[in-house]
């Protein structure tokens, strides 16, 4: 199965976003753990240059692996998101390995 997790950050967390940055992304590039992550990038304000969130996709056996994974995450053990939403997901466009 496939999941989205759609997080936002904190109002002016950016600081705790940076301070984790590269150990979140050496987490998620790590194939050390039960989901595999499929797509991850940042969430831009309008500017287009401000991180303001996250999106991911992950293959998982079930919601409950994404939500272990993300609890041992840097920016979540560091309380960087305000609110995270996590859902079933479906490929239409743009599987992998289509």
């Amino acid at each position: 199965m496939y999941f989205s997790v759609y997080a936002l950050d904190r109002a002016g967390a950016g600081e705790i976003r940076a301070a984790n940055r590269d150990a979140h992304r050496a987490r998620l590039k790590d194939h050390d753990h039960p989901v595999r992550v499929v797509i991850a990038g940042p969430l831009l304000a309008e500017d287009g240059t401000t991180m303001i969130g996250s999106l991911l996709v992950f293959e998982a056996a079930d919601k409950a692996a994404v939500e272990a994974f993300l609890a041992d995450d840097p920016y979540e053990i560091n309380g960087l998101f305000e609110r995270t939403e996590i859902r079933p997901f479906a490929w239409g466009i743009g599987a992998p390995g289509s």
